[in-house]
C-alpha cells in the first residue's frame, strides 16, 4: 500500500467530511441569502418537471442505497441469512435501476440548461461544475456494475463495506481493505468524496433545507377561512 493510496482512502475522507460540515455551517451563517436551489423555472420551464423528478428520485435512491448498503454491518446481513453474493446482486440491480433513472434525469436537465440561451447566460461555473461532476460520478458508478458482474461472490463488496465502516468508526487501517479494488471503484469513490468538498460552495446546500422540510409533514394543519366582507 503506497502513500497516495493511504492518503486518498485513509485521510482524504475526513478532509472531505470536515469541509462538507464546516463549510455548510459557515455558508449558512455568512451567506443565508445564497442558501437556495436557484430555480430556473421562471427563465425556462421546458423539460424541468420530468428531468427534475427523475434526477431527484434516482439520486435519493442512490444516496440511501449507499448509506445502508455500506454502513450496515456484515454481521447483520449474516444474521438475516442473506448471502454476500445475493446482497451483491441485489445492490447491482438496485444501483443500476436508480443510477439509470438519475442519469436520464440529469441528461435532460443538462440538455435543457445548455441548449437554452437564457439559462446558459444565467448558469455559473459552479453550476456547470456540479452537473459535470455528478454526471462523471454517475457514469463511473454504473460502470462498476460490469466489474462486479465478473465476480458475484460478494467478496469485494464486503471489503468496500469494511472500508466505509472503518472510516466512520475512525479505524486507521481502513485504506488497507481496498488496496486491490478495481481502479473504477477507486475513481468512483474519489469523485464521490470530492463531491462533499464541492457541496458547501454550490447550490447543493439546498439539500439541507430539503431534510428540514420533512418537519412540515408533522406540522399541525392550518385552517384557512374566507374573509367576510
Amino acid at each position: 500500500m503506497n502513500t497516495l493510496h493511504q492518503f486518498i482512502f485513509g485521510i482524504y475522507p475526513y478532509i472531505a467530511l470536515s469541509i462538507f460540515l464546516l463549510g455548510s455551517l459557515m455558508r449558512f451563517e455568512r451567506e443565508q441569502y445564497s442558501w437556495k436551489s436557484e430555480s430556473s423555472q421562471l427563465l425556462y420551464q421546458g423539460q424541468l418537471r420530468l428531468g427534475s423528478i427523475l434526477f431527484h428520485v434516482g439520486i435519493i435512491g442512490l444516496f440511501f442505497g449507499h448509506l445502508f448498503g455500506l454502513l450496515t454491518p456484515v454481521a447483520v446481513w449474516d444474521s438475516l441469512g442473506i448471502a454476500h453474493g445475493s446482497k451483491q446482486i441485489f445492490a447491482m440491480a438496485a444501483g443500476g435501476i436508480m443510477g439509470t433513472i438519475c442519469l436520464i434525469g440529469l441528461v435532460i436537465l443538462m440538455i435543457r440548461r445548455f441548449s437554452s440561451d437564457r439559462l446558459s447566460a444565467n448558469t455559473t461555473w459552479r453550476d456547470k461544475l456540479v452537473l459535470i461532476w455528478i454526471f462523471v460520478t454517475l457514469l463511473l458508478g454504473l460502470s462498476t456494475i460490469f466489474v462486479s458482474a465478473q465476480h458475484t461472490d460478494g467478496h469485494e463488496m464486503v471489503l468496500l463495506m469494511t472500508w466505509a465502516q472503518h472510516i466512520v468508526t475512525f479505524n486507521g487501517d481502513a485504506a488497507s481493505y481496498i488496496v486491490d479494488a478495481s481502479w473504477l471503484f477507486k475513481l468512483h469513490m474519489f469523485m464521490g468524496m470530492s463531491l462533499f468538498i464541492i457541496f458547501p460552495f454550490t447550490r447543493l446546500v439546498h439539500v439541507w433545507s430539503g431534510f428540514g422540510s420533512v418537519t412540515y409533514l408533522f406540522r399541525s394543519p392550518q385552517l384557512v377561512r374566507r374573509r367576510r366582507r
